[in-house]
């Protein structure tokens, strides 16, 4: 099944070591994207002032509410590609690949229209200052240009995380990250283009990372192999995909829409509080990728497990990933915690910024673990090609939780502590609902597995 250096047989041998050196590289290629994207909040925010900062931190909650319906369904390709990889279906592993590039391509370009036409009003309605919006609309219509290199990478770089391969995004990703850190300084350093320079060099590194994934698909010798000439849409795939992938990524706009929504309440703060948010939320976004590159390693793992019938090794899957998510997530969870007063100073040196950032940590990093696990379940279930009811429980969970604090606890007692303890009640009662999901769905697939190996040996 292994056929370079760059991919990692998932369905034998060892499993603990495997699985760390699949996430390995995707967390690393997280926090490295996180880094430059923080890099554009420290550059604008000392360099521009603390509105510049604002308004381009106010736009991560309605930018990843916009995108991640279709960054949820590349985990339906990555879903079916392993699946159909560890079968050894290399017509389908074909036909899946050049599908889902062609949806990247269209989806890109369908994101470049909502995010020109969508931009200001979407921030009116999240209450965004006036001050602000503006460059905020800016900062929003140039970044979605480069949605279409955006959802490119993306999808490779999914097919490539299907058959273990974590490592050449990384490398795409130091290189076009390394760019865009240096044409961030040039541009708002030198030419003084403030939040409109920070956009232009996430489009161009954007760009490069695009071309990057598509040279390493095209020249690849395996069946995931990239040809332009075969790029369409097979719908049989395509509905597979999306089958996985729809609900992740409904999952995933209906979390980030109660984020917007949490936004809007931490609007009505003011400025300071909108600039501590985007601080605190950034280094959030570093647990957030820290955890999720072993959700992501947990839902390949099964994946292909799954595709071979190996449930036994599905079972050890999840309880490694378990392991490895609970450590990662306490030590990184407790180092913003004890530290987070002089890490907030890289963003600003505004003491009432920081004070704002640390009320929100105090209450969001340590427990943060409880999210790591809340996201394994999941993980595990669209392994199995089970996207659905995870997705109807997270948004239960998560959002049911959020919105109701947002509305009925919030105005009782307006603080930022106050409102960030929704973060951690949502995550314990999501868990709740997803062990006993994940508990039900597996007895299934279990049975399903046992009845054809039954009938395939009769």
């Amino acid at each position: 099944m292994k056929n370079n250096k760059y991919e990692i047989d998932m369905c034998n041998g060892s499993l603990m070591d495997k699985l760390i050196s699949f996430a390995f590289p995707l967390m690393v290629s997280g926090i490295l994207q996180l880094m430059f994207n923080a890099l554009d909040l420290v550059v604008v925010g000392r360099f521009s002032g603390s509105q510049a900062l604002a308004a381009v931190g106010s736009t991560t909650a309605l930018i990843n509410m916009f995108i991640n319906l279709f960054i949820g369904i590349s985990l339906g390709a990555n879903v079916m590609t392993a699946r159909f990889y560890a079968s050894g279906k290399d017509k389908e592993v074909s036909e899946t690949v050049h599908t889902a590039v062609t949806f990247a391509v269209i989806s890109g370009i369908v994101m470049i229209f909502v995010g020109g036409f969508l931009a200001k009003p979407a921030l009116a309605l999240m209450d965004t200052p006036d001050d602000i919006i503006d460059l905020s609309a800016l900062y929003m219509r140039i970044y979605f240009v480069g949605m279409p290199f955006f959802m490119i990478y993306n999808y490779g770089a999914a097919v490539l995380r299907a058959v273990g391969d974590t490592k050449r995004p990384l490398i795409f990703l130091i290189i076009s990250g390394a760019i865009n850190a240096g044409l961030n300084l040039f541009m708002v350093i030198v030419l003084d283009l403030s939040v409109a320079g920070v956009a232009i060099a996430t489009v161009i590194s954007q760009m490069v990372s695009c071309v990057l994934v598509l040279r390493c698909l095209y020249h690849t010798d395996s069946s995931y192999q990239f040809r332009f000439s075969k790029m369409q849409i097979k719908w049989c795939y395509l509905k597979q995909i999306f089958a996985v992938g729809v609900p992740a990524g409904i999952q995933s706009v209906v979390i980030n829409f109660s984020n917007v929504l949490l936004q809007s309440s931490v609007n009505s703060f003011g400025s300071i509080a909108m600039a501590g948010y985007t601080a605190a939320n950034n280094l959030l976004g570093f647990l957030y990728m820290a955890v999720n590159s072993i959700t992501q390693a947990c839902m390949s793992f099964t994946s292909q497990n799954y595709g071979v019938g190996k449930y036994k090794r599905m079972d050890k899957v999840l309880i490694d990933c378990g392991i490895l998510s609970l450590i990662v997530s306490l030590v990184f969870g407790g180092g913003f915690y004890l530290f987070g007063s002089y890490i907030l100073r890289i963003y600003t040196s505004d003491t009432e910024v920081i004070k704002c950032g640390l009320e929100i940590l105090s209450i969001t990093t340590v427990p943060y673990f409880l999210c790591g696990i809340m996201d394994l379940f999941p993980g595990a279930l669209r392994g199995m090609g089970y996207s659905a009811v995870p997705m109807v429980l997270s948004v239960i969970g998560t959002v049911g939780v959020r919105v109701f604090w947002i509305y009925a606890v919030f105005p009782l007692n307006r603080s930022l502590y106050v409102l960030f303890i929704s973060y951690p009640a949502s995550w314990g009662l999501t868990i709740v609902m997803q062990v006993i999901c994940y508990i039900i769905v597996r007895k299934k697939v279990v049975n399903k597995l046992v009845s054809q190996n039954v009938a395939g040996g009769m």
